[in-house]
């Protein structure tokens, strides 16, 4: 093996890129479990309505950190790949803990990515169903990467010291660089040209995996940081769409086209005890209030929009004046998001509407005519699309 090449499996380039992957793997994990209990909430989880662009940019971060980490990961891949088929396979048990922990986490980690990147672009070659899957896959991720530090933490810790003192360090050249740590048999009293190359390779290694991280991150922001949206080349929601905004599912692919437009239309509005009945011309004659709101999605777009619509908590108030703890929103579609349930908080925050017009237009079919949800800081999936029924609780 070269010096330039044994240079790339260097402690200090493996330690540096791990901990660029271990922050990116952290940051998704904690924003992602954060979105599941948005959607599931446990029952001692508070999320609040304001303030409205929190979801927005958590989500966000979550996406462009998983994005980020694909090009981290091939780059970690590139320099352990041998010590991946070292003999002894099994050895001592620190070593057969060590192997299983790595085998875990490489296909852990790989698996998350992959079907993250292939939901984003709503793309599904797998029959199990990608959000329990994935959620439950993130806890095997970061117990893996547990174990595989605490097995390496010795490693770790002298490869980030070697860093420390050789980074003040001098010699008649000058300064050595921080990467630039001494192998058996480099010579002292001058640089010779495998010193170079090992500096060289060093540098160029940890560079590019960072180039490439930040590359990732800013061909995919743009479908959360508006200013970057015509650099996002690799972001799947452009913001292209009816009436300016993306669509996740039309209603051609909900099977409520016949339902929306059906003269007969009617929104309930249960109560305890009491339910009211609503056409659509009812609801455009209610108090109308106008919001500019973002919409983000869990797969890590977002647009803002301007809303007019009823309040949820007058409408609310129809059959409940002693304050919601909470609605259930039911849509005329059916499946796994025909209902969401909105805290308490968002059904009597001002803000949070039931939507009739967007961008100063008549709701279009695929963005929920006859009438939506649109609450502050909720993931677009909860924003319920087609509405048929309000339950109060």
């Amino acid at each position: 093996m070269t010096a330039a090449s044994s240079s790339l499996r260097d402690r200090r380039v493996t330690t540096h890129i791990g901990l660029a992957l271990g922050l990116c793997v952290a940051v998704c994990f904690v924003t992602g479990i954060l979105s599941h209990w948005i959607q599931h909430p446990p029952d001692w989880f508070w999320w609040p309505s304001r303030p409205v662009w929190l979801y927005r940019v958590t989500q966000g971060a979550h996406v462009i950190t998983g994005v980020m980490a694909i090009p981290l990961l091939l780059a970690k891949l590139v320099v352990v790949y041998p010590k991946l088929f070292e003999r002894p396979v099994i050895g001592s048990p620190a070593r057969l803990l060590e192997r299983l922990s790595i085998a875990v986490l490489v296909a852990a980690t790989i698996f998350q990515l992959v079907t993250g990147l292939f939901n984003t672009a709503h793309w599904y070659p797998w029959t199990f169903f990608f959000t329990t899957t994935h959620h439950a896959m993130a806890y095997v991720v970061v117990g893996s990467i547990v174990v595989h530090v605490a097995v390496k933490l010795p490693i770790i810790r002298d490869a980030l010291d070697a860093g420390r003192r050789r980074g003040g360090e001098q010699d008649e050249r000058g300064p050595v660089h921080p990467g630039a740590v001494r192998e058996e048999g480099d010579a002292d009293d001058g640089a010779t040209p495998d010193h170079e190359r090992r500096l060289v390779s060093r540098r160029t290694v940890v560079r590019s995996a960072w180039a490439a991280a930040g590359v990732a991150a800013v061909v995919t922001a743009g479908q959360t940081v508006t200013p970057l949206r015509r650099l996002a080349v690799l972001a799947p929601r452009s913001g292209d769409g009816p009436q300016g905004l993306p669509v996740n599912r039309t209603a051609d692919q909900a099977g409520i086209v016949e339902a929306a437009t059906d003269p007969a239309y009617r929104l309930r509005i249960v109560g305890p005890g009491i339910e009211r009945v609503l056409t659509h011309a009812e609801l455009a004659a209610l108090p109308q209030h106008t919001v500019a709101l973002p919409i983000a999605c869990v797969e890590g777009w977002s647009a803002e929009a301007t809303w007019t619509g009823v309040r949820l908590s007058d409408l609310v108030a129809l059959v409940d004046r002693s304050g919601a703890n909470g609605a259930r929103m039911v849509s005329l579609e059916r499946g796994a998001y025909a209902v969401s349930d909105v805290p308490g908080g968002h059904v009597r925050d001002p803000k949070t509407l039931i939507a009739l017009a967007v961008n100063g237009q008549r709701l279009d079919l695929d963005h929920g005519y006859p009438c939506r949800l649109i609450a502050p800081n909720l993931p677009g999936v909860m924003q319920t699309k087609w509405l048929a029924r309000i339950e109060v609780s």
